[in-house]
């Protein structure tokens, strides 16, 4: 029998060269992570949507409406899992949002941009002003999107490597297909651990 060791917290970090990553070492996902999905019945412009990204595995989750219809692996700014506090920190926020804008990139290609900062995310941010949890002069941020690493920079998801300033990014491959079949409109959930 084999028994499987988890380590919720801890971090193995790999240098090359001279970029360093940092692989969670709570999961067993190592590096060529791929998308996995079923096959989608009948016409996919007649399906809605949800998504669900979790922070802390490093995926996002599409539904429709017979359930569970794919997941992408993803990376985003900061190891920290917690909610975004003010702009700068490159945490992505958490919260319920929905996607308000699809466009292509310069640099990275597809987007879905979504509709951070939200009434929620404002009344979380003049709550933790209010209570000194972030400076009185700081600012909330916008701009945040599901998006596309650069074509030639997948090594990044792979190798859960940080990167964005707050955003969410699948590989650009994968997300080409993402942003094909996903509507504006869209509800999305960033959670910390997964759960709605």
């Amino acid at each position: 029998m084999t028994r499987k060791l988890i380590f919720p917290v801890l971090f193995i970090s790999i240098v090359l060269g001279s970029m360093a990553f940092v692989i969670p070492a709570h999961t067993d996902k190592g590096p060529e992570r791929q998308m996995h999905k079923r096959h989608l019945r009948g016409d996919s412009t007649e399906n809605h949507y949800y998504i669900i990204i979790s922070k802390k595995d490093y995926e996002l989750k599409v539904y429709d409406e017979e359930g569970w219809y794919a997941t992408y692996p993803v990376v985003f700014g900061s190891r920290d899992p917690a909610d975004k506090l003010m702009e700068g920190d490159k945490r992505t926020p958490t919260g319920h949002f929905k996607i308000i804008l699809k466009k292509i990139h310069p640099k990275w290609g597809p987007e879905l941009l979504l509709d951070y900062p939200n009434d929620d995310s404002f009344r979380k941010f003049s709550d933790r002003k209010a209570k000194g949890i972030i400076p009185a002069k700081a600012k909330i941020g916008n701009g945040i999107a599901i998006h596309a690493t650069r074509p030639d920079e997948e090594w990044t998801v792979d190798n859960f490597y940080n990167w964005t300033d707050g955003c969410i990014s699948a590989k650009y491959s994968e997300m080409k297909e993402l942003y094909e079949y996903i509507p504006v409109g869209t509800p999305v959930t960033i959670t910390e651990d997964g759960v709605k």
